[in-house]
């Protein structure tokens, strides 16, 4: 597997991880990070026995504090557009179901790749935001249109106008955060959960993972029609097969992806 500057790669059991590696930059991303996660991540979506990704950051104090100022800075919007946002795209076209395992710090670029991810997982001590405003920009890669359709508009604008750092347990109690973990079990926590999801018939799970982000992008009636789609075509897998099976002869399904 390639070896990388800025994260970490490891596998455990069908499950693959990935952790920002800069601790005394808090993991802030900068362009070639980003670009490293995407190569990493698609390079685990090749791998047949990858079954769910956990992303997560170094160190105790943050998942990613956000992206690299002093790289930013002097940027002009040609070099942006050219060095920045294609990482970006690539992780979103990531078909392996993503969990975020945040502990500490999520803000601006770390708010908006937790979002990223198909589910999140926090420490109780997590904090979420996007503070681009302090610095005189806006988000740039989800953040304003993420926040809005999980939030809703009036909190969204709140985060985003303010800069607002969000307690992880009023995010959960909002929608955005699937479960908070006492400090330091965040990523212990999502491993747990990411298992569960690799223990599924792989094909379904990335058709379902499909289903639920067309709910995002596209009208009700679209979307319905993109599941019924999808559900159709999994009675073309042998793991469909499989799962009716052990069904009725009350057995454990073993799936093959196939």
């Amino acid at each position: 597997m390639t070896e990388y500057q800025y994260i970490l790669i490891e596998r455990d059991e069908r499950v693959g991880i990935v952790t920002l590696n800069r601790p005394k930059e808090l993991n802030a991303l900068n362009f070639q990070l980003v670009n490293e996660l995407a190569d990493a991540l698609e390079e685990f979506d090749r791998d047949e026995a990858i079954r769910c990704i956990v992303i997560t950051g170094s160190g105790e104090k943050a998942f990613a504090a956000g992206a690299d100022i002093k790289e930013m800075s002097d940027k002009s919007p040609i070099d942006m557009m050219l060095s920045a946002f294609d990482g970006w795209q690539r992780i979103k076209r990531v078909h392996t179901p993503l969990i975020a395992a945040v502990g500490g710090y999520a803000l601006g670029g770390g708010c908006e790749l937790a979002m990223l991810c198909d589910m999140i997982i926090a420490s109780e001590n997590a904090r979420f935001g996007q503070p681009e405003i302090l610095i005189g920009v806006i988000p740039g890669a989800g953040g304003t249109q993420r926040l809005a359709r999980t939030l809703g508009k009036y909190r969204a604008m709140e985060m985003v106008l303010t800069g607002a750092q969000i307690p992880a347990q009023e995010l959960a109690d909002l929608g955005l955060v699937n479960r908070i973990v006492p400090k330091g079990e965040h990523l212990k926590a999502a491993l747990e959960l990411a298992k569960k999801v690799a223990q599924q018939a792989p094909v379904a799970a990335r058709l379902a993972k499909e289903s639920v982000l067309f709910a995002f992008e596209t009208p009700l009636e679209d979307g319905l029609e993109i599941e019924r789609k999808n559900f159709f075509l999994l009675f073309a897998t042998e793991d469909m097969r499989e799962g009716m099976h052990a069904f009725i002869e009350k057995r454990q399904a073993e799936f093959k992806g196939r």
